[in-house]
């Protein structure tokens, strides 16, 4: 940001909504090579777009001078995605550009932005490995650290992040806010705690074996915000979605918290309405107000309530955390609730502000495929959306850029394909999504969908560039690829970028673009993308996350084909069909709620008649070359 405005911009504006590029409406224009990333997607709006990059344009990379230019050994996977801050001084090392990665065994690096040179690491603990989470959840790696990216606060220098770490055998989430130039603490950590009332009177406890902080952090109103939500769905008769806030440089706790679902019961016992978004950051406009999408509660579909459990909807919270302000909920709520078709498996995204009569406007799309159009002002309650469009299931987010004429375009990357959308406004009248153009077809082997970011220089001809990272298409050697399109879906480039073999857990990786240079962080690594030579991947291990089995007990893996009661019909790979009762794992509240087309891994024993009793039911992709052996 420009010095002159930098301290009065960041306890307003900055910190309400324009994080990043709209400081170019009130700063002199700045040059690529003073480009900042500092939060998740770019700014508070989460449009994902770099409107700053000269360097990288359609024609450059087209070329064969586009590369992986240098890489950088990590240890551990990266949910994060990776943070740019040029200029920086690190301790001892003098000025870089720096980008900042973090790793999910709690480790924060400074990494040069060019050499891909490791200048300083901190580790914060040991992490949570992946046999002490719930029911042995598998969506992640083989550790549990620092899952959500973290936001840096430019004007103080300071990066708030929050870590996941075994203290005396008990899961523990503290949030840090730790020094850019040497990566420690600039106060104490704070261990995170909370209490929230139930509808019957009672206090309900933040539980942090429970709960896990996936979405990515939020830096608003002199505040850092985080979002909350389960390990697979898994006790779900304790685990609740939370949205908790600090104030920045103290750490102390806000006054209030926000408690999703604050019912005292359900016909199933299952609560949830957890905000994990795949990753994607809670969202803030120009008021300071929060915006977030929840996920499913449950799968009765009874229990939807728009007082005490808004789950399945896109929800607007005042900035103190004590108010609900607004909210959209689809009209089929209870089929998304009975299905597990989480609307909140993606974020939601503002627009920067649009001429006609509805300025101010939003995105959002889940697992059921559809991208709602929404007043950001006025999210209209129950299914009073602006536009619709269908899609593929949505575990991503969607982008932003204009073009000339200050024509705005929403990117979509639900499904397996890229695809722009021109946003038409009026002077009187409701504004719509128009398909304009989509990509070939992106590699997944995962959830539908994936994440991108966009460059331009402003409104450039040319210059706008689509970037998206895939997903793994197998379990070895479960490589993933760097993406580019131009506005009109034609494929630039694509390049290896790194490898995800932990399949059972969505590669949700968002890269980074900053002065002429790309940014994807994967598993054990940081890769480097800009105009250069060629480099290499360094080498990284596969470490076998399967839990361990007790004596007579089996693992399988399938895909639901009817549901009657307790009793699931299960493919397996070979397309045998298999009967699973699910009565323990309900019992023991060690069930992922299964659905008809989708994935399951059961662990258990098989009775004499070859009905297989589970005590435990995951998810798993539908995609069978994804599985690990059955055992």
């Amino acid at each position: 940001m420009c010095d002159s405005f930098r301290k009065p911009i960041l306890s307003t504006l900055f910190t309400l909504a324009f994080a990043g590029i709209w400081c170019a409406s009130i700063c002199p224009a700045v040059a690529a090579s003073e480009t900042s990333v500092t939060t998740y997607h770019n700014d508070n709006f989460r449009t994902g777009w770099n409107k700053h990059e000269t360097i990288l344009t359609a024609r450059a990379i087209s070329g064969k001078g586009f590369n992986m230019i240098a890489s950088a050994a990590l240890d551990d996977q990266v949910d994060a995605q990776p943070l740019v801050v040029p200029n920086q001084m690190i301790n001892g090392q003098g000025t870089h550009d720096v980008v900042y990665v973090a790793t999910e065994s709690n480790s924060v690096y400074a990494i040069d932005a060019t050499s891909g040179q490791v200048l300083l690491s901190q580790n914060f603990g040991a992490p949570v490995p992946y046999y002490d989470l719930p029911g042995g959840c598998n969506n992640n790696g083989p550790n549990i650290g620092i899952d959500g990216t973290p936001v840096i606060d430019p004007s103080s220098s300071t990066m708030y992040v929050i870590t996941y770490t075994l203290e005396s055998n008990s899961q523990t989430f503290r949030i840090h806010a730790l020094d850019l130039s040497t990566l420690t603490d600039k106060v104490p950590s704070v261990v995170i705690s909370a209490s929230g009332m139930l509808n019957n009177g009672q206090a309900y406890l933040f539980q942090a074996a429970q709960d896990r902080q996936r979405p990515g952090m939020l830096l608003a109103n002199g505040n850092v915000y985080a979002g909350f939500g389960s390990y697979c769905d898994i006790n779900a008769n304790v685990s609740r979605g939370w949205v908790l806030g600090w104030q920045t440089g103290s750490l102390t706790p806000l006054p209030a918290n926000h408690l999703n679902n604050a019912l005292a019961s359900s016909p199933d016992t299952f609560f949830l309405t957890s905000v994990w978004m795949s990753g994607f950051g809670l969202a803030a406009n120009t008021g300071g107000d929060i915006y977030f999408v929840t996920g499913n509660s449950d799968y009765s579909g009874n229990t939807y309530n728009k007082k005490t459990n808004l789950s399945e909807s896109v929800v607007e919270l005042s900035s103190d955390l004590t108010k609900v302000k607004d909210y959209f909920s689809p009209n089929n709520v209870a089929q998304l609730e009975e299905e597990d078709g989480d609307f909140g498996s993606g974020g939601v995204m503002l627009l920067p502000p649009q001429s006609g009569s509805y300025p101010n406007l939003a995105v959002g799309a889940g697992k059921a495929g559809v991208l709602y159009l929404l007043d950001a002002d006025k999210l209209g309650k129950q299914n009073n959306y602006l536009n619709t469009q269908s899609l593929g299931g949505c575990w991503c987010g969607e982008s932003y850029f204009q073009s000339a004429g200050k024509i705005g375009h929403v990117v979509a990357s639900a499904g397996y394909n890229v695809t722009v959308y021109d946003v038409r406004t009026q002077t009187n009248g409701k504004p719509s999504l128009v398909r304009k153009a989509s990509s070939a077809s992106v590699p997944n082997g995962q959830s539908p969908g994936f994440f991108t970011s966009v460059s331009s220089n402003g409104a450039a001809k040319n210059s706008t560039v689509i970037w998206a990272v895939s997903r793994p298409t197998d379990n070895d050697p479960a490589n993933i690829y760097l993406y580019a399109f131009n506005s009109g879906g034609k494929t630039l480039y694509s390049g290896l970028a790194g490898t995800w073999p932990n399949t059972g857990g969505d590669s949700n990786t968002v890269p980074t673009v900053a002065n002429g240079k790309v940014y994807v962080a994967s598993n054990q690594a940081l890769a480097i993308f800009g105009l250069g030579a060629p480099a290499k991947l360094p080498p990284t291990r596969v470490v076998d996350m399967r839990v361990p089995l007790a004596s007579g007990e089996h693992e399988i893996h399938g895909v639901v084909r009817s549901l009657n009661g307790n009793l699931i019909t299960v493919a397996e790979r070979d397309g045998t069909l298999v009967t699973v009762d699910s009565t323990s794992a309900e019992q023991k509240s060690r069930m992922a709620e299964p659905s008809v087309g989708a994935g399951l891994l059961a662990r258990g024993t098989t009775d004499a008649s070859g009905i297989f009793h589970a005590n435990t039911i995951l998810h798993a992709v539908r995609n069978a070359a994804m599985w690990q052996p059955d055992r």
